[in-house]
């Protein structure tokens, strides 16, 4: 069945910086599916739509992972802005909490996976990629 597009959850022939941000988009959804008091909910607590940003950055997550998986530009770009958001809400903990909350090591669990995804996605190597094979 020639013309018949390949659909997959993860790509193994892509850089291992994207695999592992794959991983990791994945999973975040995941977790913020099973503990809601992650960074996701943390930013929704702060507008008045919150359940509804809540969700869609949960559907990014994972869509952005599928995006990525097919090599698919979108996906990439919308895993960068849902992962971004997850590091702008740590930066608003910050100013909310004082700078001193940089040495608590539940800061730390709560920031590990969008600065992990972040720096994963924006390595040069996942960056030349996607310019290179994306569509």
């Amino acid at each position: 069945m020639s013309g018949m597009e390949t659909r997959r959850w993860t790509n193994p022939h892509q850089p291992q910086t994207l695999q592992i941000a794959v991983y990791l988009l994945y999973a975040s959804a995941v977790l913020e599916v099973i503990f809601p008091g992650g960074v996701y909910a943390g930013l929704a607590n702060r507008v008045p739509v919150g359940a509804i940003l809540w969700f869609a950055c949960i559907a990014a997550l994972a869509a952005g992972a599928f995006g990525i998986a097919n090599e698919k530009r979108w996906g990439y770009n919308l895993a960068v802005g849902v992962t971004g958001l997850g590091v702008i809400e740590l930066v608003l903990v910050l100013g909310t909490e004082g700078i001193g909350e940089i040495f608590s090591p539940t800061f730390w669990l709560y920031a590990l996976f969008p600065v992990a995804r972040f720096a994963l996605l924006v390595h040069p190597q996942s960056r030349e990629h996607q310019r290179v094979w994306f569509s």
